[in-house]
């Protein structure tokens, strides 16, 4: 049996998180109060008395999710990942918990990646949208017929897993795919409530800005394997990790074929480390004969 960890990104935050860590584990308490004091602010706070709507600004969401992440991981930490994954933010949080980077680092760096995509989402006007219930072949195939028509960006972003891929681009691109989708005989073609075209060549000004910042960071060699998004097979060359984290901000999210390949390489039971149950759900949908268990 290979025990696999998996760690959650955007969108799995919730109002109070991370407070019964805080009060009951004086571990967790320290580790918040650190990254209250290398944050600049108290993110604990916000993430223990904060609405949902503040909760998801960019520049919140991010740390919090990680530091939730790596505090659920740590409170079962005798238990050695074989492998870890994380769903686009929730590589960082697998790259900790593989030893690639240090809790300082990866902090760091998920904070300047939330700034950086936050610009960059206020700098073009774009957005991202859910597409249910068709071939992801027949998804990718619309995404590059509208691109090349309109000349807008349209790209599939997200494969989380069958029939259910989400796309990201401009405003005008993404409104004509989904008209095309539902056509084509998608069940749901729905925008998203998000700010901006995350995983898309519209991320390029927030990649240059973080690939710096990755460059000059110290990456270890992993305890294990990490299925990176780019990547979708399991890495443990740090060189490789390094650049794999770079093209992930304008590259898709193969989150499917990431867990086939972890499943291909012995994974039977998957560990979500994070607040939500996202994760296993999208893996019992990609395979259902695995084990899953959540963390948070």
């Amino acid at each position: 049996m290979k025990n696999a960890f998996v760690f959650p990104g955007q969108g799995a935050q919730y109002p109070g998180m991370g407070k019964t860590y805080y009060d009951t584990n004086s571990f967790a308490k320290r580790i918040f109060e650190q990254a209250n004091e290398l944050l600049g602010f108290r993110i604990s706070d916000v993430m223990f008395t904060g609405t949902e709507e503040e909760l998801k600004q960019t520049n919140i969401t991010q740390p919090a999710i990680f530091l939730h992440s790596i505090i659920a991981f740590k409170s079962v930490e005798a238990t050695k990942p074989d492998m870890v994954a994380g769903h686009s933010l929730g590589e960082f949080s697998a790259l900790v918990a593989n030893g690639t980077l240090s809790f300082e680092s990866g902090l760091q760096l998920v904070s300047l990646r939330a700034q950086a995509m936050q610009k960059a989402c206020e700098a073009t006007p774009s957005t991202m949208a859910a597409v249910l219930g068709l071939a992801d072949e027949k998804v990718e195939e619309i995404c590059a017929a509208v691109s090349k028509e309109t000349r807008e960006v349209v790209v599939p972003a997200n494969y989380n897993c069958p029939g259910q891929l989400v796309i990201s681009g401009s405003i005008k691109g993404i409104e004509i795919a989904c008209e095309k989708l539902r056509e084509a005989g998608a069940k749901r073609a729905l925008i998203l409530p998000v700010g901006g075209a995350f995983h898309s060549p519209l991320m390029e000004p927030a990649r240059k800005e973080l690939q710096d910042a990755i460059e000059a960071t110290n990456f270890h060699t992993p305890s294990c394997p990490v299925y990176q998004n780019v990547a979708a097979k399991g890495v443990i060359n740090k060189d490789e990790i390094k650049q794999n984290l770079i093209d992930q901000l304008t590259s898709a999210v193969r989150w499917t074929q990431c867990i086939e390949a972890m499943i291909a390489d012995g994974a039977d039971k998957f560990t979500e480390a994070g607040p939500g149950k996202v994760l296993q759900g999208l893996i019992l949908k990609i395979n259902k004969n695995v084990q899953t268990e959540g963390v948070s």
